[in-house]
């Protein structure tokens, strides 16, 4: 019986990120159009080589985007917002259509701001969400998918898998734009024939196998959502191409009376998330529908044990049905090649697999599967001889250790006492521009040219001037500007113990941002401060409040590869455990607030509603543990951003910050229908402009924005803020930015 190995998706920014390079570049007028076009071809180029040269046997088209899938699907559709139309004269849909979507666009002092952008599922990957309107009308003009299959062909690669976002998961994805509701399922008679029109064209291409993506099917759903798919799939059925039904992040049991009866050819279920139904899966859908397998785990990098799953899906070839083997999602969510990396120990790397390895994983596995010998197989299996010492880096945390002494309405009449800062404060959420000289200054010190005298003179001088900056710009309470960090998760890792880095094992996190996860392989502890030094210098540089910056536990963990020997419960607490020392230590010198950034708090949502509430008691305790040893009259922060709030703000209310920064200009202020209801009882910064563009905002826009959060919560818990850290802005666009904010609060303040 043929046995077949496919992945879901590969990582499409580059070895060593080519894409984010060329796309910045191409950003700020350095190359033009053609040589962004060509460094897309050469990454698309490499990648299918490495799939093929892997073993593959079949090689992906589609996976690949100029900044997100979601919105290459949405220009796929010519679902285009109408105030984007209009960009140029010539009304051209183009790439600098999609950018602009994305990042926002300035035309002849017109502003068009961005589309929302919101994390993909549970992971670290931002997606552009799709505007939808009743009148929205759909044409396939944006062609890409067309022209790379046409590219690949002609490089003669054979066995073309062809990758779509499905229909129905892509209405899911969107929000509707109108006043007036409709249901957005509306719109899939407009949507379903541009999709058969493209599956037609794949046919012409001789096309077998299409993946088309439905990740939607793993969540909780109603019967209307569920029938649409067998309504849509009835709709695309074409006899002479094949349909891969694709889910994953989770399981699908709780729908499988839906997912059985879909019109489809193939299914690809996510057995990593599926492993104790996935016999029960099978005995629901016909043999005669082909089953793959997702068995190699797309979002860690522990290499798989090969024998382990050779022996745990053998079942499947015994029971003579069709099946191919595959990854458990697409490998964007990994780092790109393993053998890239010369500083890690090969104790541990060795038990390390990146999006190449798991390719390979991938190809011996499914040899053995067709020769019946597991024999040929490395014992993979994650050594987990790692000594626990938990007992001497983590005690026993007491019911007091979960709570702040006294309630909010007490701590806030001793703050205000202590700060003494005027109503609706003015501050930023806390790193300023990463300059091209700072990261040079960083990579001397890391690469020794420059001794540790140098390097801290150099960084005293970013934030000697950082605080000269917001002085004069008059924000009320000031940052020390991050000068010292390169990422805000692998800084406070390279302080802790217990956790290793990579240096080239970088992962797409949205646009040409890219992030690079360290890896827990032992148990987490601290030795000594970490932000202590910094923050008592920018203090010593002013006489108006400086805020301690900390990212949180949860944030730290989940932006961290893993140990999977160990609950995500235990290690989060021995982070917040390291950071509560941390902020014992800034109370006590004399930092009178402290910001504790947990933006990563909505994204390790479980999908599946039966399991939220065991996530959210551990990750409430863990930032509670972090932030609740600190005295009334000291002021604990925290920042989220880009989540879908709603439905989890019980939760964020329980994690009784004293103020909460919170992203809401690009998602056009949807957050407040919700505090409005819940009358969020705590102090709040919700943003009043979107640090994702160039785009500088408005004096009487922000006064419009700030007039509606003050309709909207008590002025005196109401602070002002752009949305997020500004390290990807220029200082030119920062200036300008803030001093608006600060003149638009300032004059909204003599108004009131």
């Amino acid at each position: 019986m043929n046995i077949f190995s496919h992945i879901l998706g590969f990582p499409r920014i580059g070895s060593k990120r080519e894409l984010k390079f060329s796309q910045e570049k191409y950003w700020n007028n350095e190359i033009g159009i053609n040589d962004l076009i060509n460094i897309g071809k050469k990454i698309r180029k490499k990648n299918l080589k490495i799939q093929k040269s892997s073993g593959l046997d079949f090689v992906c088209v589609g996976d690949f985007a100029w900044y997100d899938h979601v919105l290459s699907n949405s220009m796929m559709l010519g679902n285009i917002p109408k105030r984007h139309i209009n960009l140029n004269k010539n009304k051209i849909i183009n790439i600098d259509t999609l950018f602009g979507i994305a990042r926002g666009f300035s035309y002849k002092g017109n502003l068009s701001h961005a589309s929302e952008m919101t994390k993909w599922f549970n992971t670290n990957y931002h997606y552009i969400v799709p505007e939808f309107s009743k009148n929205t009308s759909f044409k396939f003009i944006w062609k890409q998918i067309l022209e790379e299959l046409d590219e690949a062909i002609t490089l003669k690669f054979n066995k073309i898998k062809p990758i779509l976002l499905g229909p129905v998961s892509y209405l899911w994805l969107g929000k509707v734009v109108d006043k007036e509701k409709f249901s957005k399922l509306e719109l899939l008679d407009k949507i379903l024939p541009i999709y058969k029109n493209i599956l037609f064209e794949f046919e012409k291409r001789n096309i077998d196998w299409v993946q088309i993506d439905e990740p939607i099917l793993t969540l909780d759903i109603s019967k209307k959502w569920l029938e649409s798919f067998i309504y849509s799939y009835n709709y695309l059925y074409n006899k002479n191409l094949k349909i891969l039904l694709t889910t994953y992040f989770g399981n699908i049991y709780h729908n499988i009376d839906t997912i059985k009866n879909i019109p489809v050819d193939g299914i690809h279920i996510d057995y990593i998330n599926s492993k104790n139904d996935i016999n029960n899966i099978m005995k629901n859908i016909s043999k005669d529908i082909l089953i793959s397998l997702g068995v190699i785990n797309g979002r860690n990098i522990w290499k798989s044990n090969l024998k382990k799953i050779y022996e745990d899906i053998y079942f499947i070839k015994k029971l003579k049905r069709k099946y191919f083997i595959s990854t458990s999602c697409s490998l964007i969510h990994v780092p790109l090649d393993l053998s890239l990396e010369k500083n890690i120990k090969n104790s541990l790397k060795k038990k390390f697999s990146f999006a190449i390895q798991k390719c390979k994983e991938l190809s011996l596995l499914t040899k053995s599967l067709k020769e019946s010998n597991k024999e040929i197989l490395d014992d993979n299996l994650l050594d987990n001889s790692q000594k626990n010492n938990l007992n001497k880096h983590f005690y026993y945390i007491k019911k007091n250790d979960f709570c702040r002494k006294s309630s909010y309405k007490i701590r806030r009449k001793k703050q205000k006492k202590s700060l003494k800062i005027p109503i609706l404060p003015t501050t930023t959420i806390g790193s300023f521009p990463q300059t091209k000289k700072l990261r040079n200054v960083r990579l001397q010190f890391k690469n020794k040219k420059i001794d540790l005298k140098k390097y801290n003179l150099e960084i005293k001088k970013y934030i000697k001037n950082v605080i000269y900056i917001q002085e004069k710009l008059d924000l009320d309470v000031l940052v020390h500007g991050e000068p010292e960090r390169n990422d805000m998760v692998e800084y406070f890792a390279q302080h802790l113990e217990g956790f290793i880095f990579t240096e080239f094992g970088w992962v797409q996190s949205y646009g040409s941002r890219c992030v690079k996860p360290p890896i827990i392989v032992n148990d987490v502890y601290r030795k000594k401060p970490i932000t202590l030094k910094w923050t008592k210098y920018a203090q010593s540089k002013t006489n108006k409040l400086v805020k301690g910056m900390l990212t949180g536990p949860v944030t730290i963990l989940l932006w961290s590869f893993c140990r999977e020997d160990i609950s995500k419960s235990i290690v989060s607490k021995q982070i917040a455990m390291c950071l509560r020392k941390e902020v014992m230590d800034l109370e006590n010198a004399g930092i009178k607030i402290i910001q504790i950034d947990e933006p990563a708090f909505r994204e390790g949502l479980p999908l599946r509603k039966k399991f939220v509430k065991r996530y959210l008691s551990w990750s409430i305790e863990a930032f509670k543990i972090s932030s609740s040893s600190v005295k009334d009259k000291t002021q604990i922060h925290t920042h989220m951003c880009y989540s879908d709030f709603n439905n989890i703000i019980n939760s964020i209310i329980e994690l009784d910050a004293d103020v909460i920064t919170i992203e809401s200009s690009r998602s056009q202020l949807k957050l407040l229908n919700c505090l409005k209801k819940i009358k969020y009882p705590n102090a709040i910064g919700p943003g009043v402009y979107d640090i994702h563009t160039k785009n500088i905002p408005d004096v009487n826009n922000i006064k419009i924005i700030i007039r509606k959060y003050i309709k909207t919560f008590d002025i005196n818990n109401l602070w002002i803020n752009p949305d997020c850290g500004l390290k990807t802005r220029n200082w030119k666009e920062v200036k300008k930015s803030l001093n608006n904010m600060v003149k638009a609060t300032k004059e909204l303040r003599n108004e009131i």
